[in-house]
């Protein structure tokens, strides 16, 4: 049988043009279900480390290797970093306080959010506080400061500092009240929750604590909604730039 005749009888070269797309979209779908099954474990600080590997990638310089071990320039080894350690602890509390402070934070009792303080636990005054009182509401707050202790009190926190800090609304303290301005009233809060976590187990000599009236709103003091959010007790798991 001649060349020609050969030629005519053989299938293409190489796949068929419906496999490129097929392949492209198996491996597009198999991405998508690793993500989705590793999304909750991802340690964003050894993300970050990866990332600093690559030079061009915005703020990150770049480095020379990928691989955790011993950084020439350091004498120490990357992923026992200090720093690295500090901001992994951070980030397990951050979950552990999702997790432990879920029911609270869908009512809005409890806030868990990040800021250039570190992590914080805000408690809204009005679910906390008698009216105008600096008084906690045990039966109310008895709970919530129980696992906060707890969550202060991890291994990984060990050292590390905290601060309490007392907020009010815009609008003056009652001319009968005890507490002459909103100064005197935001200091009264935060001592007086650091009191329960003490009662509590938490570890005094690693708290700070401050009174800042209505200067730090988080709303639109115009609103009666806007009022109530600022009104909060914030504590503070302080990053290292913030002692």
């Amino acid at each position: 049988m001649d060349d020609g005749l050969k030629c005519k009888k053989c299938p293409p070269a190489g796949a068929p043009d419906w496999m490129v797309t097929y392949g492209d979209m198996v491996t597009l779908l198999l991405t998508f279900f690793v993500t989705m099954f590793s999304i909750d474990d991802i340690d964003y600080y050894e993300l970050r480390m990866i990332l600093a590997a690559f030079s061009g990638l915005g703020s990150y310089q770049g480095g020379r290797t990928l691989q955790a071990g011993a950084a020439a320039e350091l004498g120490n080894t990357i992923m026992s970093l200090p720093a690295m350690q500090r901001g992994r602890a951070l980030d397990k509390a951050k979950k552990a306080a999702l997790s432990t402070f879920q029911p609270e934070i869908k009512t809005k009792k409890v806030r868990v959010t990040e800021d250039e303080r570190g992590l914080v636990i805000s408690l809204a005054a009005d679910s906390f506080f008698k009216p105008a009182s600096a008084e906690v509401d045990i039966e109310e707050a008895r709970s919530v400061l129980q696992r906060l202790s707890s969550l202060l009190t991890t291994p990984d926190l060990s050292d590390r500092k905290f601060r309490i800090e007392g907020h009010t609304d815009s609008s003056p303290t009652d001319a009968n009240s005890p507490y002459y301005s909103n100064w005197e009233l935001s200091t009264a809060r935060a001592t007086n929750v650091l009191h329960y976590l003490v009662d509590f187990g938490v570890n005094e000599q690693q708290f700070q604590v401050s009174g800042l009236a209505d200067t730090e709103p988080m709303a639109d003091e115009t609103t009666p909604e806007g009022q109530a959010y600022n009104r909060r007790v914030d504590v503070i798991i302080l990053t290292d730039g913030h002692l």
